[in-house]
């Protein structure tokens, strides 16, 4: 199973970036999907999950009424919308899955490869 993250990027105080995460391979099913970060010096951090089945979510305070969560169980992927962009919002981004795969549809914690997103002017 791999996780493939994308949108990262450049963007100004009070702006939007919408991140991608997408999951592939031996797939069964997904129970969970979560974004952490991790900013310079910093430990990586909770940003948001989303449970696959009945679209539950769960927000870090820090960016509660910003940042929305979703997913499309079709295409087995993840999506977080960043409006209100802040400075302090500027880190390495990474997607996580609790994923069933294999023969027994065994959970396993699979990570994307982190994708940048800078805040500034």
């Amino acid at each position: 199973v791999q996780l493939q993250a994308s949108g990262g990027g450049l963007v100004q105080p009070g702006g939007s970036l919408r991140l991608s995460c997408a999951a592939s391979g031996n797939i069964i099913s997904i129970d969970r999907m979560t974004w952490f970060r991790q900013a310079p010096g910093n430990q990586r951090e909770f940003v948001a999950d989303i449970i696959f089945d009945g679209g539950n979510t769960n927000y870090a305070d820090s960016v509660k009424g910003r940042f929305t969560i979703s997913r499309d169980n079709h295409k087995n992927a993840v999506y977080l919308q960043m409006n209100s962009l802040k400075p302090e919002d500027t880190a390495v981004y990474y997607c996580n899955a609790l994923v069933g795969s294999g023969p027994t549809g065994t959970y396993t914690d699979y990570w994307g490869q982190g994708t940048l997103v800078t805040v500034s002017s």
